[in-house]
């Protein structure tokens, strides 16, 4: 009962958030502090992608085959934001390790400065050509006429999608994760309380289809926006956040664009393989592609927690090389990953037991539900080397070294995953499963690569 109380107590701490110094103490408690905050921050974000194909599922699968062609080259927004987030988290985290929390501060705000004028070319390019990308995806004529406003919509709102993750990053390299996590709670509230009220229609507010979904997502990435600068002006923390220091700074500012464009290729790498495998994917049928977008929303859902783990792992790195402790960090990395190994082995033994009664419940369509449930029992099974990897990885991030990582997602994904998912859905299988193999065979050789370099040690070395 003693134990039951500690770890309620703990639980408590580290939604209720603090200011804590990871270079010192208990590890394990740094990493649990850190982890949990973390993690319901990656399950609100999943819940965004959740909540949007369970309500336009209901619109049949030619509005869910938007949602998917949309939201695979919108992932090159997220490997933006998120690149520029470990550029964040990792100036910020090596920052507050040396105690210099006013170069800190100017850090994050740089990093803010940066972002607005990165979305702005992404809005125009999006809303000008959404049509070009639909078509590039495979879409019909038809589908792009019905459904391009969805796609200009969350192309024109990517700032509110930038700056969410990038402050996010602020928040996580400051040690103060539950920022982070409100700020994904409120925007989900809000989200869920759209979605359906801006599709459907109620009372006097009109139906409006697809298109309610992306302007309910929106706004509620944006309330979200709203929480975390009034966090950051307003009710302050560790650090001090001040307009003035959004005056650019060349000098920092370069060393962002070096840390952050790095990053942002890393994880235009690793999301460009799912891009050409959807892509793949429209080759067969509607029903594929809305089964494999069904599954691949669920798997995503499960992952991101993992995500938030290994996003501890990258700030304790961070903070200890800033506070010259390069052991502290490396144990950090190991026993998170424990952490990440056991969650990994409970969620893909959770989809070969109730996938099918989830998926029963995402979507009506037996075609899709089909494509849905291969997706997640074939998929699952290279969770744990997705963990394994994404903790690695994201220890290099934290470290400041974004290049390694960008290299062995060049070399898992690339070079080996791409490839055998053409050759085996194309020459050999001849049908989506083949994807799905790739996909597991490919994660257990990029885990093994993050592995190795891991180990190597290089990463202690790198200067920020």
């Amino acid at each position: 009962m003693l134990k039951l109380k500690r770890y309620f107590s703990l639980f408590s701490e580290a939604v209720a958030g603090s200011e804590q110094d990871y270079t010192v103490g208990s590890i394990r408690r740094a990493v649990i502090l850190l982890a949990i905050p973390m993690i319901l921050e990656m399950m609100m974000e999943s819940v965004f992608a959740l909540v949007d194909i369970y309500f336009v599922g209901k619109l049949g699968n030619a509005a869910v085959d938007t949602v998917a062609y949309t939201e695979s080259i919108l992932s090159i927004v997220y490997s933006i934001a998120m690149g520029f987030s470990m550029a964040a988290t990792a100036l910020v985290a090596r920052r507050v390790g040396e105690k210099n929390y006013k170069e800190a501060a100017h850090s994050g705000m740089q990093i803010i400065l940066f972002a607005f004028f990165v979305s702005l070319i992404i809005s125009a390019v999006g809303i000008t050509f959404a049509g070009s990308i639909l078509h590039f995806m495979g879409a019909s004529d038809r589908m792009i006429a019905e459904n391009i406003r969805y796609t200009q919509i969350m192309y024109g709102g990517n700032l509110v999608i930038m700056l969410l993750f990038l402050i996010n990053g602020i928040f996580r390299g400051a040690g103060d994760a539950s920022i982070a996590m409100w700020a994904l709670w409120i925007s989900n509230i809000f989200n869920i309380i759209l979605c359906p009220l801006l599709i459907y229609g109620l009372g006097p507010i009109p139906g409006l289809g697809i298109k309610g979904a992306a302007i309910a997502t929106t706004i509620g990435r944006g309330i979200g926006v709203l929480y975390q600068l009034y966090r950051l002006f307003i009710r302050k923390g560790l650090l001090s956040f001040y307009l003035s220091q959004l005056k650019p700074h060349k000098e920092l500012l370069m060393q962002i664009i070096s840390l952050g464009s790095t990053g942002a290729v890393q994880f235009i790498v690793s999301s460009g393989s799912w891009i050409f495998l959807t892509r793949l994917m429209s080759g067969f049928h509607e029903a594929a592609v809305a089964g494999y977008q069904i599954a691949i929303r669920l798997l995503i859902f499960f992952l991101l927690p993992a995500w938030g783990m290994s996003n501890a792992a990258a700030t304790l790195t961070g903070q200890n090389l800033g506070a010259g402790q390069p052991d502290r960090a490396e144990k950090s990395v190991w026993i998170t990953a424990g952490y990440v190994t056991v969650f990994m082995v409970a969620v893909s033994l959770f989809f070969f037991l109730f996938g099918t009664p989830v998926v029963n419940f995402m979507n009506t369509d037996p075609g899709a539900r089909h494509y849905a449930i291969q997706t997640l029992q074939i998929v699952s099974l290279s969770y744990i080397f997705f963990g394994v990897e994404m903790v690695m990885l994201n220890a290099f991030n934290g470290a400041g070294d974004t290049r390694t990582p960008t290299l062995v997602y060049f070399v898992g994904y690339w070079l080996f995953q791409i490839p055998l998912a053409w050759v085996l859905s194309q020459y050999y299988i001849r049908e989506p499963k083949g994807i799905f193999i790739a996909i597991v065979i490919s994660q257990f050789v990029t885990a093994l690569l993050a592995y190795y370099l891991f180990k190597r040690g290089k990463w202690k070395m790198i200067k920020v």
